[in-house]
This record gives structure tokens, sequence and C-alpha cells, in this order.
């Protein structure tokens, strides 16, 4: 495996992403019900369907995103905040 070059996030960057795990984890919710609800039906249609890729997709985006926030707060030191801060 190739070494992994760590690269340390914008304070901005890290605030979406914080934002962010929210809204993917309503979607992962909405998908859930949904696809609960659609399951009580009889056949299994393109609704069913639609809802399990969906809650794939949002679970996947949560995921990529609580890896991303660990990766940056296991780095040794992150001189991007005091870069990127205007000194007084």
């Amino acid at each position: 495996m190739a070494l992994m070059k760590r690269v340390a996030l914008a304070p901005r960057a890290v605030r979406q992403l914080r934002r962010v795990r929210s809204v993917y984890t309503g979607g992962m919710v909405l998908s859930l019900l949904g696809l609960i609800l659609q399951l009580d039906r009889a056949p299994a249609g393109r609704q069913t369907e639609i809802a399990a890729v969906l809650l794939v997709a949002f679970t996947a985006l949560f995921g990529l995103t609580v890896v991303q926030l660990w990766r940056h707060t296991r780095t040794s030191h992150c001189s991007t905040a005091k870069r990127l801060t205007p000194s007084a």
C-alpha cells in the first residue's frame, strides 16, 4: 500500500464536514423509514429499490465524512489554522 500523505484540512472545511454529517444522518433515517414503509406493501417495486439505493448512498457519504474527520484529528500538529487566521 502506498504511503498516505497527511494533509491538514482548513478550519472551514472541518466545520462544513461537521455540519453535513447531520444532513447525511437525516437522509439515512428518512431513507430507512421509506424503505420500511415500502416493505410493508406486498410487491417490492421500483420505490423500494430507490429507497435502498438512497440508504446505501447516504451511508457511504456519512462514512466518508466520518473518516475524513477522523483522519484530520489524527494529525500530530495542525499549522493550517495558524496560517489561515489573520495575525493581530
